[in-house]
């Protein structure tokens, strides 16, 4: 596997997640400072929203708005003009905290949630894909999930795939033109099945754990793996074909490629993803490193 070299792009953070490039920038959510930023290329930040029940997942819609997960009260948050309004409230399909998201061309957002409390360890749950479409009308699209998290839509919209990040696999669907999920199927297995039942005998089971994910051009994802420091690049299958790590104490909980070629590969580093210990501090970093094959499809 290519050795690459990590560049620092932007340091004192508490957790990012979400990241994007769009209209020239890199765009992230972090956790514990309640914020979206833009991180321009030379390392500047500007805050474009706070979100006070915790910031992940970004898109934008077909209007162009800036649609944004809130996680701790389980909305769907659209920016535009500088106010932020509710575009859906997903409390009663959501088992825990609210997650990532995708959005596709035509405006639909698909998201997941944690499906039970992972940061008081509570007993491992399953959880739902729901679909919001742009009137915040919600439908759940797919059930049974192991912790849905990073989402990526391949080039021709047809073929949504999310990483189960405690089921250590990422599962693909058939994505029709009205928005409805089908043909559900393994799309990377990356270890055995999972099936512990409290957190820590979940975590002990994890041989790789997909967190935030970016799809390039020849069909692979990059995955931040959640428990190995790492950015891996996967092989539809699951075979890992190259990989970045984090620096030493770091782990790697989200990625995106981005820059204007396609071929920057943006890390989310920290040194670990427990609430109690990265919100009063700020030890979170962006990370870049350069890769052969640049970004295709959605995010």
């Amino acid at each position: 596997m290519t050795t690459r070299s990590l560049a620092t792009l932007f340091t004192g953070g508490s957790f990012f997640e979400g990241p994007r490039w769009h209209d020239g920038t890199w765009w992230v959510s972090d956790f514990y400072r309640q914020q979206v930023s833009r991180i321009g290329t030379d390392g500047t930040e500007e805050v474009v929203a706070s979100v006070e029940h915790q910031p992940s997942g970004l898109g934008w819609l077909a209007d162009g708005s800036l649609v944004v997960v809130s996680m701790t009260d389980h909305r769907l948050l659209r920016v535009a003009d500088g106010e932020v309004s509710v575009l859906a409230d997903l409390t009663e399909h959501c088992g825990g905290h609210l997650n990532d998201l995708v959005v596709d061309e035509a405006g639909r957002v698909f998201t997941g949630d944690f499906g039970f409390d992972l940061m008081a360890g509570g007993d491992a749950r399953t959880a739902s894909l729901k679909r919001v479409d742009p009137d915040g009308t919600v439908t759940v699209v797919a059930e049974g999930l192991q912790f849905p998290n990073g989402m990526v839509i391949t080039p021709d919209g047809g073929t949504l795939v999310v990483a189960e990040t405690l089921g250590n696999r990422c599962t693909a669907f058939d994505l029709a033109p009205d928005g409805s999920l089908t043909n559900r199927r393994v799309w990377a297995e990356l270890g055995p099945e999972v099936t512990g039942t409290t957190t820590p005998e979940v975590l002990g089971q994890l041989v790789v754990a997909p967190d935030g994910c970016t799809l390039d051009a020849e069909g692979h994802l990059w995955i931040a793996d959640a428990v190995g420091g790492r950015a891996a690049r996967v092989a539809p299958g699951g075979e890992v074909v190259d990989e970045v790590h984090a620096p030493e104490g770091q782990g790697v909980f989200a990625c995106q490629l981005g820059g204007d070629d396609g071929r920057t590969l943006l890390l989310c580093c920290a040194p670990d993803f427990y609430a109690h210990n990265r919100a009063p501090v700020r030890e979170a970093t962006l990370m870049t490193t350069t890769v052969d094959v640049p970004h295709a499809g959605r995010p």
